[in-house]
């Protein structure tokens, strides 16, 4: 993959073009469909949990229910070789995303149903279902997703795989907020089970994509257990593919800490359900979409590696942001100011950086090879967002907790730019990012 953008048609057309084709707007409904069970497990049942007068403890505790989603390159390799019965005949992919987005569907009708205040167990039994579900849900979402885009397409798609997962987290987290308000918790998340549907029916219409490459059939238990590993050996074993992992892993520490504590801070600072569902959910959103639309601009402009240098200084910054709204206190300015600033960098962060890691992968293991990277670029922050947070903000306060978690970001810069001196960031690439597409000759 080079360092530059796509070359592109010149005038107002050549820029809108890209967004238009079929597997841009494929990538926009995946992610609407990817976004919303992550929203549901985050802020919204933080929300749910503190209205009912949970400890913050236990609240913080929760984020631990997202290991699912960090774990899922143990059970992706299935994803990318394992054929199902009888509705297997409408593709691989295909019918893996049918599969899934039912047993996702079920598991929200189960979290709907469980009681923080009678049974906290069950919820948390619940929740980890959820989070099981989609995490499975989202390793066949970016497999389909990466394997549809073109290698030229990569930076296009990504930002509208951004646009969708935001407005489906956005739009997940707005609704169930606006439901119980007015009736209860249990209706507002059945609610937003039809959110799985986007991807459901981008799949069924677009069929299997044209650039999965399955990997060689495995009998065998050695040869299967092969399989298993072939993935994981292939990434590493590249030039700097070690060093590349370490980034992915430390990258977006202090971010990921950082927002899986913003509802803590805005129920402490005493915003209501409205307040913020106008300023967190409405304000980020088109913060993000402007985020989104910059950053498919200075990735055409500057080319991938600048890119994403520049989008990790953003999301160090953005962590300053709430430190300061920590210090000043309830201010609905200060809240859309600080969440419109981490929703721009998130939204910039998230064309260049998922490019990136999208054209690491090798086509003949895409599910899980994008699962390990997926899952690695926040394990670390949610380990410690589970296990120490809560304890933390007690002990030091909001405020020097941000600036903590801004500190927290240096080391995934600095690393990065010397992956850049090195050339190590081209020597890494896979092939998503450079391969073909059939008909492209």
């Amino acid at each position: 993959m080079s360092d530059s953008g796509a070359t592109q048609e010149p005038g107002l057309w050549g820029a809108i073009k890209p967004y238009l084709e079929k597997e841009s707007l494929a990538a926009f409904f995946l992610g609407v469909s990817s976004g919303f069970p992550f929203a549901l497990l985050a802020a919204t049942l933080t929300t749910r949990l503190a209205q009912d007068g949970i400890e913050k403890s236990t609240v913080t505790a929760f984020t631990l229910v997202f290991l699912s989603y960090n774990f899922k390159w143990l059970w992706a390799w299935i994803v990318d070789s394992v054929r199902l019965p009888v509705i297997g005949r409408l593709g691989l992919r295909v019918s893996w995303m049918l599969v899934v987005g039912v047993l996702v569907i079920a598991a929200v009708f189960n979290l709907a149903l469980a009681d923080p205040k009678q049974d906290i167990a069950w919820v948390a039994v619940s929740a980890i279902m959820l989070g099981a579900a989609g995490a499975t849900f989202d390793i066949i979402i970016d497999a389909y997703r990466i394997e549809t885009l073109k290698p030229y397409q990569l930076g296009v798609g990504s930002g509208m795989s951004q646009y969708g997962w935001r407005i489906g987290a956005a739009g997940a987290g707005a609704l169930a907020l606006v439901v119980a308000a007015r009736t209860d918790w249990s209706i507002a998340y059945m609610a937003c089970s039809v959110f799985a549907l986007p991807a459901m029916l981008t799949a069924l219409i677009l069929g299997e994509p044209p650039r999965h490459r399955p990997p060689a059939e495995r009998s065998t238990i050695p040869q299967k257990m092969r399989a298993i590993a072939d993935p994981f050996i292939e990434f590493l074993g590249r030039n700097g593919g070690w060093l590349v992992l370490l980034f992915i892993l430390v990258h977006k520490i202090g971010d990921t800490l950082a927002n899986l504590t913003f509802r803590l801070l805005f129920e402490d600072l005493g915003y209501t359900n409205d307040e913020i569902a106008i300023y967190d959910v409405g304000v980020g959103f088109w913060a993000l979409i402007i985020g989104v639309f910059v950053g498919g601009i200075i990735y055409a402009k500057l080319g991938l590696k600048k890119s994403v240098l520049i989008a990790l200084i953003l999301m160090a910054i953005s962590n300053v942001s709430f430190a300061a709204l920590a210090a000043v206190g309830h201010s609905n300015i200060g809240m859309a100011a600080a969440i419109g600033f981490e929703n721009f960098a998130s939204g910039y962060g998230g064309v260049v950086v998922v490019a990136y890691f999208s054209a690491l992968c090798d086509l003949r293991f895409t599910a899980a090879q994008y699962a390990l990277i997926s899952a690695g670029a926040s394990i670390v922050g949610r380990l410690l967002t589970g296990t120490t947070a809560g304890s933390l903000i007690e002990a030091v306060g909001y405020v020097n907790f941000y600036l903590l978690t801004t500190v927290l970001a240096f080391p995934g810069i600095i690393l990065f730019w010397w992956m850049v001196r090195t050339g190590l960031v081209d020597e890494a690439m896979g092939t998503a990012g450079t391969e073909p597409a059939p008909d492209e000759g």
